[in-house]
C-alpha cells in the first residue's frame, strides 16, 4: 500500500493535509515568484496561470490548499490531545514527509530568498566575495529573479552555507530551476534531522513525539515557508535540533560541534550554546561532586568548541569575518513583527499630530534601545534558568523568541525556532492556541508574490479573525455551531449526544 494510502485509511485528515498541499504547490505556478525574463512555463503551456482568468483560478487552488491544510492540521492537533492512538511517531513522520513532498515542485513562494542565495553564490563562483559584492556583479537569469533590493547587497550569511549554495551552482550554472530544485534537497535534510531530532527531545524530558512534530513541522505555515520557500533556516533548524538532541542525550561534545555546525549555517543558532553549558553541567553533576576545575573546563570547552567549528568553515571558506558586514543589510526589512519596529511604527503615528518624523530616523532610536534589552535579557535568562537541563531547555526556549522579539528584523517562520526547544515541555491548550492563532495569521497576511497585507487594515482584521478561529477550533470541533446552523436549515432535529 502506498504512503497516500496508509494515510487515508489510518486517518483522513493526513489525505486531506497533502491534498491540500498539491493544490498550494499547483496554485504557486500562478501566484509566487516565478523566474524573471524566463520562457520555461510558457513552453510548457503553464503561463495563462499567471494572468487573467488563469491567475484567479490559480488563487482559489493556492488559498484552497491553505485552508486544508489548516484545517488538517488543527483537526489533527485535536486528536492527538485527545489521545488518539493512531497518530503514533510513525504516522506523524509519514504525514510529515507526505505534506512536504509536493511542494518540493513548487514555484519558490512567499520570498524571492531563493535566488539571493543562488545569486550570492554564483558570485562566489565567479571569484568574488559576496560578503563586499553583490550578486549584481555576475548579471543574468538569476539576478533577474531576485527582489531587485538585494542585488546590489552583501551576503548577510555564514560560511558553511556558503559552501553548500556553491557546490549547488556548480551543479546547476546560471540554470535558476535546476538551481532551486537542487538547493531544496539540500535544505531537505534539515526536515530529515528535524524528524529524527524533535521527537528525541521531546520524549527525553517526558513529552511525546508525535506532539513535537504536529506542533513545529505538520505546521503549514512552516511547511509552505521552508520547504516551499525554500529558505536556509530550515537547514539550520535542523542542525539546531540534532545539536539539542545530542547535548541533552548525554553527548554534550558533539552536540556543541552540531551546535557550532548550526551557527555556521546561520548566526542565530548560536543562542543555544550558552544554555548546554547548564546541561553538561547537570549530567556531570549526577554522576558525582563538581569541582571549580570542571566548571571551568566545561565552560570553556563550551565556547570553544563551536568556535572551533565556525572557524574551520571560515578558513575553508577563506573570506575572513566578512559576514558580519553583510548582517547590517538585514535592517532594510522592516515590518512590525519585532517590539523595536512596532514601537517605530507606533512612535511616528502617535507623534503625527504634533511632530512629523520619517519612520526612517525612529527606527534606528528604537531598534538600538532593543539591541540593550536584549543584551540584559539574555544574560539574565541564561543566569536564571541554570538549575538543570530541564531548566536550561526554558531558558533556551525564552532566550531565542526574546532574540526573536527583540533583533532590529524578523521573519514570521522564525518563530518557530522556539519550538525547537519548547517540545521539551507538555504545553497546555492556551500556548498551543497561540502557536496556531500566530502561525494561521502569518500563513495569511505574507502573500504568496512576497506582499505584505498588514498594512491594509480589512484584510489583516480578516486573517486575525480566521487565525482566532483556528485557534479556538484547537479544542472545540464546531465553534461557529455549522452543524446546529445546518439541522435548523434542513429542518432537522438537534440531537444531543
Amino acid at each position: 500500500m502506498t504512503v497516500a494510502g496508509r494515510l487515508t485509511r489510518v486517518h483522513p485528515d493526513a489525505a486531506l493535509g497533502f491534498l491540500g498541499a498539491l493544490l498550494l504547490s499547483i496554485g504557486t505556478y500562478g501566484l509566487a515568484d516565478i523566474p524573471r525574463n524566463d520562457s520555461t512555463l510558457a513552453d510548457l503551456g503553464l503561463a495563462p496561470m499567471s494572468y487573467g482568468h488563469g491567475k484567479s483560478l490559480s488563487w482559489l487552488v493556492f488559498w484552497g490548499g491553505v485552508a486544508l491544510m489548516v484545517i488538517a492540521w488543527v483537526r489533527i492537533g485535536r486528536a492527538m490531545a485527545g489521545g488518539d492512538g493512531r497518530w503514533d511517531l510513525a504516522t506523524a513522520r509519514r504525514t510529515v514527509c507526505a505534506w512536504a513532498a509536493p511542494m518540493l515542485f513548487a514555484i519558490p513562494v512567499f520570498s524571492r530568498d531563493v535566488y539571493a542565495y543562488l545569486g550570492q553564490a554564483r558570485v562566489l563562483a565567479e571569484g568574488f566575495d559576496p560578503y563586499f559584492d553583490g550578486p549584481a556583479h555576475h548579471p543574468g537569469p538569476i539576478v533577474d529573479s531576485m527582489a531587485q533590493i538585494w542585488a546590489p547587497t552583501t551576503s548577510p550569511y555564514s560560511p558553511a552555507f556558503l559552501l553548500l549554495a556553491r557546490g549547488v551552482v556548480g551543479i546547476s550554472g546560471d540554470n535558476v530551476w535546476l538551481g532551486v530544485f537542487v538547493m531544496r534537497l539540500v535544505l531537505l535534510l534539515g526536515l530529515a534531522l528535524s524528524l529524527w531530532a524533535l521527537p528525541k527531545i521531546a520524549e527525553r524530558f517526558g513529552a511525546g513525539g508525535p506532539m513535537a512534530l504536529w506542533l513545529v513541522l505538520l505546521n503549514p505555515m512552516l511547511l509552505a515557508h521552508l520547504v516551499g520557500g525554500p529558505h536556509l533556516e530550515l537547514l539550520m533548524m535542523g542542525v539546531l535540533a540534532a545539536g539539542v538532541a545530542v547535548a541533552t542525550a548525554g553527548r554534550p561534545v558533539p552536540g556543541l560541534l552540531l551546535l557550532g555546525l548550526a551557527a555556521s549555517i546561520k548566526i542565530t543558532a548560536a543562542i543555544a550554546i550558552p544554555f548546554v553549558f547548564w546541561i553538561w553541567l547537570d549530567q556531570r553533576r549526577r554522576r558525582g561532586a563538581v569541582t571549580g576545575r570542571d566548571r571551568v573546563g566545561i565552560f570553556a570547552a563550551t565556547a570553544l568548541l563551536p568556535v572551533a567549528v565556525f572557524g574551520a568553515f571560515t578558513l575553508i571558506l577563506g573570506l575572513g569575518v566578512g559576514w558580519i558586514n553583510g548582517l547590517s543589510w538585514a535592517s532594510r526589512i522592516i515590518n512590525p513583527f519585532t517590539v523595536p519596529t512596532l514601537v517605530g511604527h507606533v512612535v511616528t503615528y502617535a507623534a503625527a499630530p504634533w511632530q512629523v518624523w520619517n519612520l526612517q530616523e525612529v527606527l534606528p532610536v528604537t531598534r538600538a534601545l532593543g539591541q540593550v534589552v536584549l543584551v540584559v535579557l539574555l544574560v539574565w535568562l541564561w543566569w536564571r534558568f541554570r538549575a538543570d537541563a530541564r531548566s536550561a531547555m526554558a531558558g533556551a526556549a525564552w532566550a531565542m523568541l526574546a532574540l526573536l522579539l527583540l533583533e532590529p528584523s524578523t521573519l514570521p517562520w522564525y518563530y518557530v525556532w522556539t519550538l525547537v526547544f519548547a517540545v521539551a515541555f507538555t504545553l497546555p491548550l492556551w500556548v498551543r492556541r497561540i502557536v496556531v492563532g500566530v502561525s494561521v495569521y502569518f500563513l495569511i497576511v505574507f502573500q504568496p508574490d512576497d506582499s505584505i497585507l498588514f498594512y491594509k487594515p480589512v484584510e489583516s482584521l480578516l486573517a486575525a479573525a480566521l487565525a482566532v478561529l483556528a485557534a479556538v477550533s484547537l479544542s472545540r470541533p464546531d465553534p461557529l455551531r455549522l452543524r446546529r446552523a445546518r439541522r435548523w436549515a434542513l429542518a432537522t432535529p438537534d440531537r444531543r449526544d
